[in-house]
């Protein structure tokens, strides 16, 4: 039995390890032979596609920030799919129709369903997808669509910068988000992401395919739609777009949606884990093993109890200490140094167990998983502030 705990144990903790911090620190070295993207400066007329529900508190500003973008207007297809709102949304989106934007109102049926109502409409080269709550830099544009000069480029990511919180725990979640950029960045010079950034990307118009309904996450289904075709997926880091910070709660319903929405892709792409996937290694390594992640720290608690003496008694203690420091962080005030310490802890336990949570995508209906993102303060500042890119 000792035996036995002992493998899982060093097997599970070479898991965590490897995932965690092996394999991102492989792929900065891959990266180094990296594959440069030919970009030009021919402008593309784009379609700019918004898929929006209740969303009075954001709709303006982000219509704003478009028709504010360094780019063409007659180049320019602004649509708006109003999915059943019941607030002011559409009342708003239709008082900016004398200036281009057109509203679509669709019956609620959830985002999937309002972008298969839109996409057909959307008539220009290049199809631009972004999300309501977001700003869009005023190069933002321009940039993303320079990398489409590469015919081999079929999707592009804009980076989504986070800007700074009041908080220890939404600077832990924006933390949190430069590590997953800091991947995206990597993997896209290496080849290929496995997906986009939902806040802002572009695609060519001609690979945009039919969601499923229940899709959580279209901002990988329709990528991998065309790196299946043989495109690549890039992260763009020029073309910015600033985003509010996000308290923890907020967080964990969002990694819950995006890891169930992993699930999701393998289901409908099994082909990510055979060899028609050039990058499945990176795949595996990226993806499939933060699947994996929570059931390895299940197993090491659980192996840890059938170590040798003195060894079970520093592995449970390390762990005690760890899920300890995550426990008390609710109780420690923001005014004191230890927060610094225990906040990290907690985001990553919750992390981990949103993570874990995600596996009700088999029990319940998908969509139920879609939660409304709350921000602290929806009123945007006037101008990106100097440091929002450190």
């Amino acid at each position: 039995m000792t035996t036995v705990s002992t493998i899982v144990f060093i097997l599970a903790a070479a898991l965590v390890a490897y995932t965690v911090a092996g394999y991102p620190i492989l792929l900065s070295f891959l990266a180094r032979r990296s594959k440069p993207i030919q970009k030009d400066e021919r402008l593309r007329s784009v379609s700019i596609l918004i898929a929006a529900w209740n969303g009075e508190k954001f709709i303006a500003q982000k219509l704003e920030s478009i028709l504010n973008l360094n780019y063409p207007r007659d180049l320019m297809q602004v649509l708006v799919v109003s999915d059943g709102s019941e607030d002011r949304t559409d009342e708003i989106v239709r008082s900016f129709e004398n200036r281009g934007v057109t509203l679509l109102s669709v019956p609620r049926q959830g985002k999937p369903a309002a972008l298969n109502a839109g996409i057909p409409l959307c008539h220009n080269e290049i199809l631009v997808l972004t999300d309501i709550r977001q700003r869009i830099h005023p190069d933002g544009l321009r940039n993303l669509i320079a990398c489409f000069g590469d015919p081999s480029i079929g999707a592009v990511s804009g980076e989504v910068t986070i800007l700074r919180g009041a908080s220890q725990e939404e600077a832990d979640t924006r933390l949190y988000w430069k590590y997953e950029m800091w991947i995206r960045r990597n993997m896209s010079r290496l080849d290929s992401t496995f997906g986009t950034n939902g806040p802002f990307y572009a695609l060519r118009r001609d690979l945009a395919v039919h969601i499923p309904p229940d899709t959580l996450c279209d901002d990988v289904y329709l990528p991998l739609a065309g790196f299946f075709r043989g495109y690549r997926i890039v992260l763009e880091e020029s073309a910015k777009v600033f985003d509010y910070p996000t308290s923890l709660d907020s967080e964990f319903k969002r990694k819950v949606r995006t890891q169930a929405g992993l699930y999701q892709s393998l289901q409908l792409m099994p082909q990510m884990l055979r060899s028609a996937n050039r990058m499945r290694f990176h795949f595996f390594s990226a993806k499939f093993l933060r699947l994996a992640l929570p059931f390895a720290f299940i197993a090491i608690l659980i192996s840890s109890c059938g170590l040798p003496g003195p060894f079970r008694a520093a592995a449970l203690g390390l762990q005690a200490m760890f899920y300890g420091l995550a426990f008390i962080d609710a109780w420690v005030s923001e005014k004191m140094f230890l927060k610094r310490i225990t906040s990290p802890f907690r985001t990553f336990v919750t992390l981990m167990t949103a993570a874990l949570l995600a596996v009700k995508v088999f029990f319940i209906p998908p969509r139920s998983l879609w939660k409304e993102t709350v921000v602290r303060n929806p009123t945007p500042p006037r101008s990106p502030a100097p440091d929002v890119t450190k």
